[in-house]
């Protein structure tokens, strides 16, 4: 190698170098933005109390870990955990370039969803949606001739429950983050679910609490998973109707895919 030569592999190993720096440098800022989110989501970051209905009042950040109380001020009540794993998804389809947009069905006060739309943001990523499905009234009344496995399910009655629309688009703006990346569609499950706008979805997250409304989103969404995408079920071992749901689901289907768990709450497959 010349002199010359010499100089300009240096000059581009140098440049290499910085690039990397850089690259490195980036990612860590956007690990960083993506952590202070999901503290601020969760209420971590705060102590956010929980509802005075569903304990003693008083932050405790093991319950908060696993969803298991209900938070009075913050914008999710699925925990660290869980919303670990919304981010932790989100960032996967990215790098595994599996088409398709976020879905929740039941999003409350619209935290999962602020994740999954900040995860996209944080990515420059503008060809995806975040569609947020539910009644924004709380859940329907048991409709046990058609559902058995509802009976006795005493959702509809939790007032806590019920978040309406504004209040949740309120919620993405405080984040900037309401965009017409973010869609949504009000209404009951049994109603909207034929007219979800995604053709492709990423990822499909069921929060229904209910076997007709986990059912409902599965029987008409999963077809439009992508291959490689994934399912999650919110509320799988604390609502023996929503287990249930998906359980006959699979089972009409000859589906077979391996579940993995999230805190002992939530659970996660992926479509083949």
């Amino acid at each position: 190698m010349n002199l010359l030569e010499e100089m300009r592999a240096r000059f581009f190993n140098r440049k290499a170098r910085t690039r990397n720096r850089q690259m490195n440098l980036a990612d860590e800022i956007r690990a960083r933005h993506l952590d202070l989110m999901a503290r601020t989501l969760d209420g971590t970051i705060y102590g956010d109390p929980p509802l005075l209905a569903t304990s003693d009042g008083k932050f405790d950040p093991v319950l908060r870990e696993s969803g298991w109380d209900w938070p009075s001020k913050a914008f999710t009540m699925i925990g660290t955990k869980r919303l670990a794993n919304v981010r932790q998804l989100s960032e996967l389809v990215l790098r595994k370039n599996v088409p398709g947009d976020f879905v929740e069905t039941g999003v409350w006060r619209g935290g999962a969803c602020i994740m999954a739309r900040a995860v996209f943001a944080a990515y420059g990523v503008t060809d995806r949606r975040v569609v947020l499905c539910d009644s924004f009234m709380g859940l329907p009344a048991p409709n046990t001739e058609k559902y058995p496995a509802d009976d006795g399910s005493k959702f509809h009655e939790y007032d806590d429950l019920a978040v309406s629309m504004e209040t949740v688009k309120e919620n993405f703006s405080k984040f900037d983050l309401l965009d017409d990346q973010v869609v949504f569609l009000p209404g009951w499950f049994r109603d909207t679910m034929p007219i979800v706008p995604s053709v492709k979805i990423a990822i499909l997250r069921l929060d229904g609490d209910l076997y007709e409304s986990t059912i409902e989103p599965l029987e008409h969404l999963y077809d439009r998973v992508s291959p490689s995408g994934w399912i999650i079920v919110d509320d799988y071992h604390v609502v023996p109707s929503a287990k249930a749901a998906v359980h006959d689901f699979l089972e009409l289907r000859k589906l077979k895919p391996t579940i993995h768990e999230i805190d002992g709450v939530g659970v996660y497959f992926q479509k083949v």
